[in-house]
């Protein structure tokens, strides 16, 4: 049964939880192959070095549409309707307002529209904002194998350059189909050890994700593809400790910003390593302890990771959601009260508190990252939406007490959309639950109904009712689109 027959509109998924233009082509020239080099302390190194670079920039120029499987261009379409209600949906946050401000005064030809904004800015600097617009709310998309959200910074660079050239919607798909998967098997081929060292991999990969679709859609040659995820390479960035605060979001708009400005400087011939990706002294190496080049190259063309793409029912990071998700089922069953409550014990996989151990947030951002006020909130008011996640819930007297008897222990066998909830009430009674697979995993998927409905409520109230349907319907059919630069023109405000 879908979620949207089940829901009310203050709660929408919880019912659904319970019922279960190039520069002139020039030679490819390659650089002379370095020696396989030694392992050095604790890095893993494999031997012989393939040489992903070309391989993928080839891979990058040649597959067509038509090589592409029909359920991937699906999700791909599911991927870009949630990605737009979200960014919609964060216009009007502080990061956003604070970044716009900043940049307005500096901005270039100001020819790309925003969503949610009445404000045009040059291509570069929208796809900055649309980034950031587009993750700090926390609620968008998530490729579960990495942690990466795929759409923020492919989508948010490609949306930005369609409105200076002509782009359809079918050839922006296929551009947004290749940037997220060479986006999530980087992120697969240095995953955990990237991520352990303090990397935010959607910040990290995303650059190489934007740099790649955004090339394609300017029709770089494999030299000129190389050179743009070289230079993709040396611009990426964005650091986990950021989590909490309007830098976490800024990741994204940077890695849109910066793989866009990789595909135009690679268009005009600026030169990077061909070897960036692999060399010795190239990104997985210094962006890495271990690697895995089989993720990265292993059935390239054959299998799309966007195939797997997940959404999230509720504005926070992915690990808390089946966590969210269980107490929900158990209030909601038994009717409970935050009164009644004398502790909710959480068993959870360790990312959980290594991503969201934020014991006593002051604010919506930090909020985002703590299991112990989603756990709290979620009991008291039965949802985790935006209205959950800000200022003034972070300081709610209710939320605060109630989340002091909250507690958490990690278990690595547990599957990160997995979780045991038990809550004892001062009556003595206990009531648990095991969350196999959280609403909105790859096994309990959100229906098109569900995306659908998700982002009407998103963006209720930043635009009216008929904007908000004629902006859904364009999305849901951009594949029929004869120009994709249309949807941020009809997301922005007049």
């Amino acid at each position: 049964m879908s979620l949207f027959n089940l829901l009310s509109r203050r709660a929408f998924l919880v019912q659904g939880a319970l019922a279960g233009a190039s520069a002139n082509a020039i030679p490819l020239v390659s650089s002379p192959q370095k020696p396989a080099p030694q392992v050095t302390s604790d890095v893993q190194l494999s031997t012989p070095t393939p040489p992903a670079t070309r391989i993928l920039a080839d891979w990058l120029v040649s597959c067509q549409p038509s090589d592409v499987p029909d359920n991937v261009h699906k999700e791909a379409v599911r991927s870009v309707v949630n990605w737009v209600g979200v960014t919609v949906g964060g216009s009007g946050q502080q990061a956003v307002l604070r970044a716009l401000s900043t940049l307005q005064p500096y901005t270039g030809t100001s020819a790309a529209h925003l969503f949610g904004r009445s404000e045009t800015l040059d291509p570069l600097r929208a796809a900055l904002i649309t980034g950031i617009s587009s993750h700090v709310l926390d609620y968008d998309d998530t490729h579960l194998e990495t942690i990466i959200h795929p759409a923020g910074p492919v989508a948010s660079a490609l949306f930005s350059l369609a409105q200076s050239r002509p782009v359809s919607g079918a050839d922006l798909l296929h551009a947004f189909i290749l940037g997220t998967e060479i986006e999530c098997r980087l992120g697969k081929a240095i995953y955990p050890s990237h991520y352990d060292m303090g990397w935010h991999i959607t910040g990290t990969c995303g650059a190489f994700g934007a740099a790649a679709a955004c090339g394609r859609i300017l029709g770089l040659n494999p030299q000129q593809m190389q050179w743009a995820l070289g230079i993709a390479a040396t611009e990426a960035a964005g650091l986990k400790i950021m989590f909490g605060s309007m830098c976490k979001s800024l990741n994204i708009g940077r890695a849109a910003e910066n793989g866009l400005l990789a595909a135009l400087l690679a268009a005009k011939n600026f030169t990077s390593s061909d070897e960036s990706i692999e060399g010795h002294d190239g990104y997985i190496f210094a962006a890495s302890r271990q690697h895995d080049y089989a993720p990265l190259l292993d059935g390239l063309g054959q299998h799309y990771e966007i195939a797997r793409n997940t959404y999230k029912p509720f504005a926070c990071g992915i690990v808390i959601h089946p966590i969210i998700d269980g107490v929900i089922q158990l209030r909601n069953e038994h009717n409970l009260k935050a009164a009644e409550i004398r502790s909710i014990a959480i068993r959870a996989n360790s990312l959980v508190l290594e991503l969201t151990g934020k014991k006593t947030p002051t604010t919506g951002l930090e909020a985002k990252f703590s299991v112990f006020h989603s756990a709290a909130v979620a009991l008291i008011r039965g949802f985790a939406g935006e209205k959950e996640y800000t200022d003034e819930a972070a300081r709610d007297p209710q939320v605060i007490a109630l989340r002091e008897r909250v507690s958490v222990a990690v278990d690595p066998a547990i599957q990160t959309d997995e979780a045991y909830i038990t809550i004892t009430t001062t009556g003595g009674q206990i009531f648990t639950r095991h969350v196999e697979h959280a609403v909105g995993s790859v096994q309990n998927p959100l229906t098109d109904k569900d995306l659908s409905f998700k982002f009407t409520q998103i963006a209720t109230g930043i635009l009216p009712p008929a904007q908000i349907e004629k902006l859904l319907t364009f999305a849901w059919n951009l594949p029929a689109q004869p120009n994709a630069g249309d949807l941020p023109r009809l997301g922005a405000l007049a």
